[in-house]
């Protein structure tokens, strides 16, 4: 994710470039959905490592904390069996794209301005300054 362009978020810029030693993602494992600055938690659903491509989907997150609208902010999570998808395809970077399949071509192409992923772990945060 690009600084500025795809994030307005220091914190998402940083978690999108954390490839290095990262996990790979299995089917089940915990991932944030990287926005403008909020991020939603998800689970990843499909996993094809010849391709590079992994789905995930978006998660419920309950705030559990009384801290109203503070940056200090605590979330459980659940899985959302009808929460939004969204694929992404690793690149030779390490780093990872957001991608839609074209039905014509069959071929996966880059999301313009698309959203960043991280695996590993589920993450909420919701910016009240917007």
């Amino acid at each position: 994710m690009n600084l500025g362009t795809q994030t307005g978020s220091g914190i998402n810029h940083l978690y999108s470039r954390m490839t290095k030693g990262a996990p790979e993602p299995k089917i089940g494992m915990g991932a944030t959905v990287l926005l403008w600055t909020d991020r939603h938690p998800a689970t990843v659903v499909f996993v094809d490592q010849k391709m590079r491509i992994v789905t995930v989907q978006e998660d419920i997150s309950i705030r559990v904390d009384k801290n109203t609208m503070s940056d200090m902010q605590e979330y459980e999570y659940k899985r959302d069996l009808d929460g939004i998808f969204y694929t992404f395809r690793q690149n030779k970077n390490g780093g990872w794209n957001q991608v839609r399949l074209n039905e014509n071509t069959g071929r996966w192409n880059k999301v313009k301005g698309g959203i960043g992923i991280i695996f590993g772990f589920r993450r909420a945060y919701r910016d009240f300054s917007f």
